[in-house]
């Protein structure tokens, strides 16, 4: 259950909630000067589909729509916050430290019939080139700011299969670039790769903050890693979730809980967590379980304050209670450039989430970029739209 705040409105929204076997990784960056932390967030880049509408054109490609996107993520810089009462409200945004994806890179599941589906190789080769090389921000250290991937559904299906046929079967690239890139020095190939052991799992310290990055959602086996991972992180330090799925989880994405507990047309489960569902047999049950293991780990561990996702996407800032409301997770849910709920109605409403960290006073403030707003002009400057700023204390 969760309870909506902020949705895609103008205007300022104040929440303060006060203080009331795998392997991952983690590295620790050489600190960088200034005071705050400050990323871009966005969600579901869903190379290998086509957009209805985009700039007057249809049936556009993924390619080309998330390129118009990373091409005003490099604007920030030279762009100016609203005066929304935020962190740093009317003043240029400058560096940024990394830009973060929420997952499903390339999809290959929802081609229609007119057109081909594209390989996870082409989709991850079109990602390369608008994220990883196309991206010219730079950090407050003046190093070019790195981009960071956490897997989708979408991209694990490619890995281990689908329900519904896909052309070929297993096309594990996609998988395999974000592994590699997330969990370096560790590399692994299209031969290589395993996903049930090549999860990604990794963290990283910027600024005072701890972010970490897992495949999907928090399962049992994510939640292992994340305890041993927080063990060396002071209980004072926030600690930032960035993965695809929302808190409640989705029941289809848990382990078949019936049969050989495979992946079939029948049970319709994708196998992409580790644990079996719970809750019942079929896809359209609850998995108030599971969600209750992810809100007795957040009792545990109380500076974990905040929670960022895609999978279902428009731009949304709430608090995840969790199903016995234990719970008050800061949570923000992004757009997606291709399959957003309101913008793929309305291309206006196309955004992504700048991010900005003052870990020294424990405040965060969200804010909204609409970067298509005006279509007569593609080239006006940015616009901003909702904002939330939220305290960083612990649970507790």
């Amino acid at each position: 259950m969760v309870r909506r705040l902020c949705a895609s409105t103008a205007g300022l929204s104040l929440i303060v909630w006060g203080a009331g076997s795998v392997v991952g990784a983690r590295q620790t960056p050489a600190p960088s000067a200034g005071r705050f932390v400050q990323f871009v967030f966005t969600s579901d880049a869903h190379y290998g589909i086509t957009r209805g509408r985009f700039r007057g054109a249809s049936d556009v490609d993924a390619h080309v729509v998330n390129a118009a996107m990373i091409a005003k993520i490099n604007e920030l810089p030279g762009a100016r916050f609203p005066d929304d009462g935020g962190l740093r409200a009317g003043t240029l945004v400058g560096p940024l430290d990394f830009l973060a994806e929420g997952g499903d890179v390339a999809n290959r599941s929802e081609v229609d019939k007119a057109h081909a589906i594209q390989s996870a190789a082409v989709s991850w080769s079109q990602f390369r080139a608008d994220y990883l090389d196309g991206l010219t921000l730079t950090a407050r250290d003046g190093a070019r700011s790195p981009v960071y991937v956490v897997p989708g559904n979408h991209d694990v299906s490619n890995a281990i299969g689908f329900y519904a046929p896909m052309h070929p079967r297993i096309d594990n690239t996609a998988m395999v670039g974000i592994y590699n890139l997330m969990m370096a020095p560790a590399q692994r190939t299209t031969t290589t790769y395993e996903y049930a052991t090549d999860r990604v799992l990794a963290s990283r310290d910027v600024g005072g903050a701890h972010f970490v990055f897992l495949t999907v959602w928090p399962d049992s086996v994510g939640r292992a890693w994340l305890d041993r991972d927080l063990r060396g992180v002071p209980t004072t330090t926030p600690v930032m979730v960035v993965t695809h799925d929302q808190p409640d989880a989705q029941s289809k994405h848990f382990t078949n809980p019936n049969g050989a507990h495979d992946i079939n047309a029948v049970d319709r489960f994708e196998n992409l967590l580790a644990d079996p569902l719970a809750d019942g047999t079929t896809t359209g049950a609850d998995d108030i379980a599971e969600q209750s293991a992810w809100e007795t780990f957040l009792a545990r561990h109380a500076n974990v304050v905040a929670y960022f996702h895609g999978n279902s996407n428009w731009n949304e800032f709430y608090d995840w209670r969790g199903p016995h409301r234990a719970v008050a997770l800061h949570t923000f849910r992004a757009d997606s450039p291709m399959k957003g709920h309101v913008s793929e109605k309305d291309e206006t409403k196309l955004s992504f989430q700048v991010v900005t960290i003052d870990a020294a006073s424990r405040a965060m403030t969200v804010r909204e970029c609409l970067w298509n707003a005006d279509l007569s002009s593609p080239a006006a400057p940015l616009s901003w739209g909702a904002s939330a700023t939220v305290t960083l204390g612990s649970r507790r």
